[in-house]
């Protein structure tokens, strides 16, 4: 095949290496937590632990550590809570603990029929006193429920919300279709390749080192405004912060951040976007690239009557996330509108599979500057051609081995591009568009 640039190849070890680390572990283009079948029993224990933040910060939080160990962190805290996945009609028990110095509960938006049993009744579901070691054995509430409708779900502490859910205590739960594997919904056309979740919010970094230096109950974060008047200085996807976003999920470093943000298709695949609003802010998720196709929120798709199908589905290049609300999409990339063969096809090439023909073989319409006049960016790989490595100086490169084309997403309320008001950080990460034929775990 005649390219106007050589396609390298071979991938140096060192950047095959990195890529396997920049990669998120799992199978089957799947979002990575508990996967559970039929009957999922969770043990879940409220605890203190600490997050990391690129900016060389550790801060304080609240969450829900999975006794049982499947994310093999020893147990600990995450931010957010483990993302359970199961396949609609799964019956679900989780049993929580408090290692919290205040009671501490669960609820779950979009479930029907939640029962309980054990602890006290709270404001809005029972919950389980704080932790006194002279309690033996330690209280645990029951919370049981069929997850009888597909899609994306939240589920967050039930006490003392304007502090718990600021704290850490959260997270997502996926339910998948009865129609199968690789479906949003019980529908043909909610149909996708690979999902990924972006579970969205924000942190208050004052709150939280009041309550690490004055406990939750002091009198200073009870008198002060903090609590209704905060002011956010980090901001997440899936509880870690650019550029630890890129990293590969279960990273040892990230404990009790396991989950990665980093997406990668190949053209003409069918990506599933689910948005979760995490915290109590909005923000506007920017996806470059593409339009998406909404397709449900909250765990219900959008149609107008039974077996339509996403017939009320709208597109959107902006995705304001709401606290509490899911909304789950597709996007979907095969290069048209660029105007110019993104392969560097000659007119007689073959076309890569997936490519948009009305542009096989069109030039780049501008004089490309030479490498001594480029500024150069971790992801770029030295050519303008998807799937061609050019040659890059020293030291360059390197997040991209395979060549990708690379588009950055993120918050389009712009201090949330900064970790503390250091920039670039904050609700960002990259998408990748590979080449086809390239391996994306």
């Amino acid at each position: 095949m005649k390219k106007l640039f050589r396609r390298h190849t071979g991938v140096p070890i060192a950047f095959a290496a990195l890529l396997l680390l920049l990669s998120p572990i799992g199978t089957d283009a799947a979002i990575d937590g508990i996967v559970a079948a039929n009957t999922a029993t969770l043990n879940l224990t409220a605890k203190v632990d600490h997050i990391s933040t690129p900016d060389g910060g550790s801060m304080l939080i609240w969450g829900y550590a999975d006794d049982d160990n499947h994310a093999n962190n020893g147990s600990r805290a995450t931010y957010p809570g483990p993302t359970l996945i199961v396949t609609q009609g799964t019956s679900v028990t989780i049993n929580l603990k408090n290692n919290l110095p205040v009671p501490v509960s669960m609820v779950f938006p979009g479930q029907q029929g939640v029962s309980t049993s054990g602890g006290f009744p709270g404001l809005l579901t029972a919950e389980v006193p704080a932790y006194d070691p002279a309690v033996i054995p330690e209280p645990v509430v029951t919370y049981s429920f069929i997850a009888s409708e597909p899609g994306t779900y939240i589920y967050h502490t039930g006490t003392r919300q304007e502090l718990g859910i600021e704290m850490g205590l959260m997270g997502a739960i996926v339910v998948r279709p009865n129609m199968g594997a690789g479906y949003a919904y019980n529908h043909a056309d909610t149909q996708y390749d690979r999902e990924y979740l972006f579970f969205l919010s924000e942190m208050d970094g004052n709150i939280h080192q009041l309550v690490e230096i004055h406990g939750p109950d002091s009198t200073l974060l009870q008198e002060s405004d903090y609590l209704s008047d905060y002011f956010s200085t980090y901001w997440f996807i899936n509880g870690r912060n650019a550029p630890d976003t890129f990293s590969a999920s279960y990273v040892s470093w990230l404990p009790t951040q396991p989950y990665g943000g980093l997406p990668r298709m190949h053209p003409g695949e069918r990506m599933l976007m689910r948005i979760v609003g995490g915290g109590r802010d909005l923000h506007p998720f920017h996806f470059h690239g593409n339009h998406a196709r909404v397709i449900g929120m909250d765990g219900r798709m959008l149609e107008s009557a039974p077996g339509n199908g996403p017939d009320l589905s709208y597109k959107s290049f902006t995705t304001q996330s709401v606290p509490g609300k899911t909304v789950d999409q597709i996007f979907e990339w095969t290069g048209k509108g660029l105007g110019w063969d993104m392969y560097g096809h000659a007119a007689g090439d073959p076309l890569e599979p997936n490519e948009y023909a009305p542009d096989h073989g069109k030039p780049i319409p501008v004089a490309l500057p030479e490498t001594q006049d480029l500024a150069f960016g971790g992801f770029y790989s030295g050519s303008p051609y998807l799937g061609s490595l050019g040659s890059l100086p020293p030291g360059e490169g390197g997040l991209n081995p395979n060549a990708g084309f690379t588009y950055m997403w993120h918050s389009h309320t712009e201090k949330e591009l900064t970790n503390w008001d250091i920039f670039p950080g904050g609700m960002m990460t990259m998408m990748v568009i590979e080449p086809p034929g390239a391996p994306i775990p």
